[in-house]
Parts: C-alpha cells; sequence; structure tokens
C-alpha cells in the first residue's frame, strides 16, 4: 500500500485544520519545502499537497510553493485544491506535479471531467470528499446533492483511475478512520482507492492494507507525533514488526 504524507498549504504555510474548518487552523511550520524534505529523508517516495486557499476561493494562490516543493525532488508529488480549468492542471504538470487532484470540477462539471481523463489519463485523480453520506465540495464549504457511491460509480465510468476519499467528519481528530467505508469502497469499485482521514495508528494503517485500498493519506497524526513516519511506511509496506521496524 501506498503512503502519502500531506501538506496542506494557506498562505505559504503547513496547516492542519480540523474538520475542514479553516476556522480550527494550525500552523506546524512556513517551511512546507523543509517538511517535505523531512518526509523524503524519512523514506516517503509520494507527498500529497493540497492547497486550502485555492479549494475554498478557486486559483492557485499556493502553486509558487508547491514548485518549490516539488524542485527540491525526490518525491513523487501529487497535488490538489481549486483544480477547475484545463489551464490550471497544464500549470500543475508542468511544474513537475506527477497527479492533480479534481474536486469540485469533477463533481460539478461531469462533461470537463471527461475530457480530462480522456486527454491525461491516469494524471488524473478525483477527490470525494464526504460529510454526512454526500459529495462536499469549495474546500468542504458547500455540500452537493449527489451521494458519495453514486458519484464513485459516475467516476468509475468515466475511467477515473485514482480516487481519494476523505471522510471530513474524522478528518483532523486523530480517532481513527472510517474502516466500513472503506471496506465497502474497495469491494465495489475497480479504481485506485485511497484513504484520507482520521489515520492515526499503525494498526489503521494495517488494516487498511488488509481491506485491499491502495494509499492512505497521513496528516494530523505525523505532525503530532502521534505516529512515526518510518513505522508508518513499514505498516504500508508490510514489513513492520512489533517495533514499527522494516524487516
Amino acid at each position: 500500500m501506498k503512503l502519502f504524507p500531506a501538506i496542506d498549504l494557506i498562505g505559504g504555510c503547513a496547516v492542519r485544520l480540523v474538520k475542514g474548518d479553516y476556522a480550527q487552523k494550525t500552523v506546524y511550520s512556513s517551511d512546507p519545502a523543509a517538511v517535505a524534505a523531512s518526509f523524503r529523508e524519512a523514506g516517503a517516495e509520494y507527498l500529497h499537497v493540497v492547497d486550502l486557499e485555492g479549494a475554498r476561493d478557486g486559483g492557485t494562490p499556493n502553486l509558487e510553493t508547491i514548485k518549490t516543493i516539488v524542485r527540491a525532488g525526490g518525491l513523487r508529488v501529487e497535488t490538489g485544491g481549486g483544480i477547475r480549468s484545463e489551464d490550471v492542471i497544464r500549470r500543475y504538470l508542468d511544474a513537475g506535479v506527477f497527479r492533480v487532484i479534481l474536486g469540485t470540477a469533477a463533481v460539478k462539471d461531469p462533461e470537463f471531467l471527461a475530457r480530462m481523463v480522456e486527454t491525461y489519463g491516469g494524471r488524473i485523480a478525483v477527490g470525494v470528499d464526504i460529510r454526512d453520506g454526500k459529495a462536499a465540495v469549495r474546500g468542504w464549504t458547500e455540500v452537493s446533492s449527489e451521494s458519495c457511491f453514486s458519484l464513485c460509480e459516475r467516476l468509475e465510468k468515466t475511467g477515473v483511475q485514482t480516487v481519494i476519499c476523505t471522510d471530513i467528519s474524522k478528518d483532523g481528530l486523530m480517532s481513527g478512520t472510517n474502516l466500513e467505508l472503506y471496506r465497502e469502497m474497495a469491494s465495489r469499485f475497480s479504481f485506485d482507492l485511497v484513504a484520507s482521514g482520521g489515520v492515526t495508528t499503525v494498526d489503521d494503517i494495517r488494516r487498511l492494507r488488509e481491506i485491499g485500498v491502495y494509499g492512505a493519506i497521513l496528516g494530523k497524526a505525523l505532525y503530532e507525533g502521534k505516529i512515526g513516519l518510518k513505522e508508518a511506511l513499514a505498516a504500508a509496506s508490510g514489513c513492520a514488526n512489533e517495533k514499527g521496524e522494516r524487516t
């Protein structure tokens, strides 16, 4: 299973929110590139980056910060947040991002999504953010009328290869992840499923791997020291001993 340590950006800083609430923000670093470097040094291969301002308001206010992270090298960076036009997709891909994540655009403009999947294939992922069983958009500030499973059926038919699913009710609480949701999704859909929200312990990671999800995103628990990245990576790879060390 792939593990994606996460960097969420506001004002060029690495931050975390609680349940997507912009009023509950903690700033962890003013140097996200240094945070990314620490992940790389711990053995990470992938990085999940979200422009929270872009997600809420549109645009690419943290594009230069993301470029700096990518230029530092050593990590395959996927990014999302406010990506609602092909021009923005191209700007991120030209900057060296290996995969872009559509959210609001995927929910609100199915024709646009289909064109982008046809054009860019696996370099397009979709973020399915769930609040009370419905897909949330615009940085989780709005809830659409479409159920998460209806949306996922549409995404699968469109040819989307990777879906990043976040249970907003779990995000930032470090209370464990929604295993039941991911178990059902993994059994129903053929796309690569990445679990996000509440991933806190080695056991969370191990159980997600056993369910068969493609990947998991690790956020606040990492920043708060609830789990070490090296032990998390070992659990994701399936070769962790009782100390979380690679065997």
